[in-house]
């Protein structure tokens, strides 16, 4: 069906213009501006009269007929008369109603024809509207749409909803289904319903969705004009997402004002776009009004008249990425710059006025024109302070600390600083003398040791206010300085411990009257802070934070999560203490090094300093420390000899561990390079004597046993460095004996007032045995924390990278001092044995020790013989050395019992079991060493001695001399 007509340009103007809600459009020629043409009402034929004069005749007929023939017959052809009428009469109508139905159908046909070019019409139509007043989603999926308005032109999409349409639909008059599609048509619904902007759009309700909807039109009317174009101008606290936009670091272009709820619009503006709750009546200088019910439903009023639109809403992180995206894309196409906000000097602010007075009052920034000051005593106790990496948190705090410095001595206030995300912020404040210690997430023990160090201050706070009879740390009689407690990145802290947030919230509940107060400053704020402490740290610093739910946990509202990125929103924060009804924004200063200096300079001028008696942390153990810096005085107890440092931050203090006769022992565990041999040297220094188990075999077991038959005297030291090393060289017979000796003579150390201190790697084998008559124990650096437990630490005390010389006796950590190394110990003699006697008997297998040792021998004037020789030489005179091996001498059983009982026998090393069979020895033998050229000597039925073979290098020289040989 071909439609054709002409789109009067005029009539949709006026159409648009009896309509405030009517969406503009563009007009132009083409088949499409033709009206469509709906087919007319259907109209039944006139119906014909009824046939007279034809009914008439056959009834003449008839009669006629009957007449001429007298046939009743006849008659009956009268009666077809009113036949022929009735049936005439129902065709015709029957073939009106087949004409009629036709005729419904073509029209049905037509009309839906009709109604599928409309919806195509309105499809293009909605598509053109949309195109030339895109709104935010459209916008944001066509990048190159992005600052592409024509110039002049502020039309403002505030939603979608149903307006006039400029397609025409004619004909069909009289039918009810064509007026329903000409009604139809005349309407467009989903088409963008729009408003000047230069009228003012004020959206009005609670809640976030209306706040939702007015970012919309912010962002639509920042994504259509380019900045320059349009500058942007935010008023009030709750619409602060709008800096991030580069419109609104921008200084020229239309003004367009977004106004806050309770804001007043200022003078000057081109647009006006606020944000009402409900109840507020909107400003005067809005025209529009747009009411937002739920997120589907807005009723837009305008000039008097009112309609339902779909609003368009946008989320924060929505708006934030957008506004990022535009600042990217000026920075690109337009070669724009974020212009910087000139810094605010923290020396610049303290030299601008006096003091900030009593409590610990301190200025951080501005708030418009004014100082921005908060108190941590009358606004606290205790502050949170939020913000993501780059915020300019750790800023924050370093300014606040230094002005907090600035006008109090350090017998007022000290620091106590805590840095769990790098370890390097606060170190430019260590130069201020209030700052007492800085641990860091470096040190995981260091942590622990700082909240043992609170609860010892919390303890001595107590004690001080309790003895002046006082109730809190302000009375004048108490003479203690305020503490403030600095975290910066608490999440970490409480992730890597989580027991430690149990003692703060303990620390932040009394800390009021005990002047400890808490600055906690984390990325994230929701599911780190217990309700319990939050409760207790009414003063809240929110800078850029991610998720709104972090600011509306910090500030009770989202304006933090609104503040921009980068360089335009470093610094810039939200404070909100417990009388302000809503958070107010702040400039934070910025703290130069020269300010630092100049607040350190000014109290170092003075000549006040910190006392050590009221700093509340100790500083860790130092990983080198001398002998000689230790003081003896810290153990009273005779005959201690100190030897290392301890740490006891619960008690504020570090005395010096020593060694006295009353610990009888000591045993030192550590893994290699862990300082076992270093702590050994420092216990060994004072002592009167010295009595080291030297690490050679032989010569330990000849100490340990001369100890064993003679227990040392009062005042001796025996050392056994790397015992389980030692006790490791020996063959099972001889380590079975030799642990039991030395089980003896640490038994009888402690009634003689002699003291033990031995070292091993690894508390295992026969050490665990006899580990309990250690009643002291030295646990130094081990492999793994398994090791650790196992030598009977704790696993919690593990340090996986601990200095040498650090460790834990008694559950407490030390650091060994540094002492001269031991003198270093003799080990056997090893000069050469050679025969005295007239005869000497000599039990070894051939080998080539045994052909050396005879050759020297026989080289220094004895006679080598075998047993049968010496039987046919018994009256020669001179000394003999009567040599077989051992299965031999079995059959010489009497010349070995004379050698045995009367003589000199030798019984090589490597005979052991033999010494047992043919010399009748039970007791285990001096321990001698394989390999090393030794053997027994049994003169004269004695118990047997170790003697040394002569080495190979001892040769007859004698030529030609005939040599046993062996």
């Amino acid at each position: 069906m071909t439609f054709t007509a002409d789109r009067a340009p005029a009539r949709a103007a006026a159409r648009a213009a009896d309509d405030p809600f009517a969406p503009v459009w563009a007009v132009g020629g083409g088949p499409d501006d033709e009206p469509l043409v709906l087919p007319a009402a259907w109209e039944p034929a006139p119906r014909a009269p009824l046939p007279l004069l034809a009914s008439v005749v056959p009834i003449v007929g008839a009669v006629v007929l009957w007449l001429v023939t007298g046939s009743m017959i006849a008659l009956w052809l009268a009666a077809l008369a009113p036949l022929l009428v009735v049936a005439t009469t129902v065709d015709a109508r029957r073939a009106a109603r087949r004409d009629r139905r036709a005729a419904q159908t073509r029209a049905r046909r037509e009309r839906e024809a009709v109604r599928a070019a409309v919806e195509r019409r309105h499809d293009a139509e909605r598509a053109g509207l949309w195109r030339q007043h895109p709104d935010v989603r459209a916008l944001a999926a066509d990048p190159d749409a992005i600052w592409r308005v024509p110039d002049g032109d502020w039309t403002l999409v505030v939603g979608s909803g149903e307006g006039a349409s400029a397609v025409r639909v004619r004909g069909g008059e009289g039918d009810t289904d064509s007026a329903a599609v000409r009604a139809a048509a005349a309407r467009l619904t989903g088409s963008p319903i729009t408003v000047s902007a230069a009228e003012g759009v004020a959206v009005t309700g609670d809640g976030p969705v209306a706040a939702a909807v007015h970012r919309a039109l912010v962002l639509q009317l920042c994504l259509a004009h380019a900045p320059g174009e349009m500058r942007v101008e935010a008023v009030g606290g709750d619409i602060d997402w709008v800096h991030g936009l580069p419109h609104a670091q921008t200084a020229s272009g239309a003004r367009a004002v977004v106004i806050g709820r309770g804001e007043a619009v200022p003078d000057g503006a081109d647009i006006v776009l606020a944000l009402r709750g409900v109840g507020e009546s909107p400003p005067p200088r809005c025209a529009a009004v747009l009411d937002v019910a739920d997120p589907d439903a807005a009723i837009l009023h305008r000039r008097g008249g009112a309609v339902r639109i779909t609003p368009e809403a946008i989320s924060r992180d929505q708006a934030r990425h957008l506004a990022d995206h535009l600042v990217d894309r000026a920075e690109r196409l337009l070669g724009w710059t974020a212009p910087e906000q000139g810094a605010i000097s923290l020396g610049e602010l303290l030299a601008e006025g006096p003091g900030t007075g009593a409590g610990l009052a301190a200025v951080i920034g501005r708030i418009g024109a004014a100082a921005a000051v908060v108190d941590l005593v009358a606004d606290g106790p205790h502050a949170i302070v939020a913000g993501v990496t780059g915020s300019g948190k750790s800023e924050l705090l370093i300014t606040w600390i230094t002005a907090m410095c600035a006008e109090r001595s350090p017998d007022e206030v000290a620091f106590l600083l805590a840095d769990f995300k790098g370890g390097t912020a606060f170190d430019s404040l260590a130069a201020l003398p209030h700052v007492t210690g800085v641990i860091t997430d470096l040190d995981g023990d260091g942590a622990r040791r700082a909240i043992e160090s609170l609860r010892a201050e919390i303890r001595r706070r107590e004690a001080a206010i309790a003895r002046v009879g006082a109730r809190e740390v302000s009375d004048p009689r108490v003479a203690v300085p305020r503490l403030v407690v600095v975290v910066d990145e608490f999440a970490a802290l409480v992730g890597d411990h989580p027991e430690l947030a149990a003692v703060f919230g303990d620390v932040a509940a009394r800390g009021r009257a005990l002047g400890v107060h808490l600055v906690l400053g984390t990325q994230r704020a929701a599911g780190v802070i217990r309700e319990g402490l939050l409760a207790n740290c009414p003063l809240r610093i929110s800078l850029r934070v991610a998720d709104p739910a972090d600011s509306r946990f910090v500030i009770g509202g989202d304006e933090a999560a609104g503040l921009p990125g980068g360089v335009a929103g470093r610094g810039q924060a939200f404070l909100r203490r417990a009388g302000d009804a809503r958070a107010v924004r702040v400039r934070v200063a910025l703290t130069a090094p020269a300010d630092i200096a100049a607040v350190a300079q000014r109290h170092a001028s003075t000549g006040v300093e910190a006392s050590a008696a009221s700093r509340p942390w100790l500083p860790p153990l130092p990983e080198r420390i001398a002998l000689s810096a230790l003081e003896p005085g810290d153990d009273p107890r005779p005959g201690a000899l100190p030897w290392g440092l301890t740490d006891e931050p619960e008690r504020q203090q570090q005395p010096t561990v020593a060694l006295a006769p009353a610990d009888r022992a000591l045993l030192v565990l550590g893994g290699p390079g862990s300082g076992r041999s270093a702590a050994l040297d420092a216990v060994g220094a004072g002592a009167d004597v010295l009595l080291d188990i030297p690490a050679d075999p032989e010569a330990a077991w000849d100490a340990i046993t001369r100890l064993w038959h003679e227990p040392p005297a009062r005042g001796s030291l025996v050392v056994f460095d790397d015992l389980d090393a030692l006790i490791a060289r020996f063959p099972p017979d001889h380590a079975a004996i030799l642990v039991e000796r030395i089980e003896s003579v640490i038994r009888s150390a402690g009634s003689t007032g002699a003291l033990v201190a031995a070292s091993a790697r690894r508390l295992t084998g026969p050490v665990a045995r006899m580990a309990d008559l250690f009643p002291r124990r030295l646990i130094l650096g081990l492999p793994t924390r398994t090791d650790h437990i196992a030598a009977g630490g704790d696993g919690a005390h593990y340090l996986p990278q601990a200095p040498p010389g650090r460790g834990r006796i008694d559950g407490v950590a030390v650091q060994v001092a540094l002492a001269p190394r031991r003198p270093a110990v003799r080990g056997v003699d090893d000069r050469p044995w050679a025969p005295t006697a007239t005869l000497t008997g000599l039990v070894a297998r051939r080998s080539p020790i045994t052909r050396a040792a005879l050759e020297s021998w026989q080289a220094g004037g004895c006679r080598v013989l075998t047993p049968d020789e010496h039987s046919a030489a018994t009256a020669a005179a001179g000394r003999s050395v009567v040599w077989a091996e051992p299965d031999e001498w079995q059959r010489h059983w009497r010349l070995l019992a004379e050698l045995r009982g009367d003589h000199a026998l030798v019984v090589d090393a490597g005979c052991a079991s033999e010494l047992r069979t043919l010399a009748g020895v039970r007791d285990a033998p001096p321990y001698c060493e394989p390999g090393r050229r030794r053997a027994w000597l049994l003169d004269a039925g004695a118990d047997p001695v170790r003697i040394v073979l002569p080495s190979p290098e001892v040769r007859s020289e004698r030529a030609g001399e005939r040599l046993v040989a062996p």
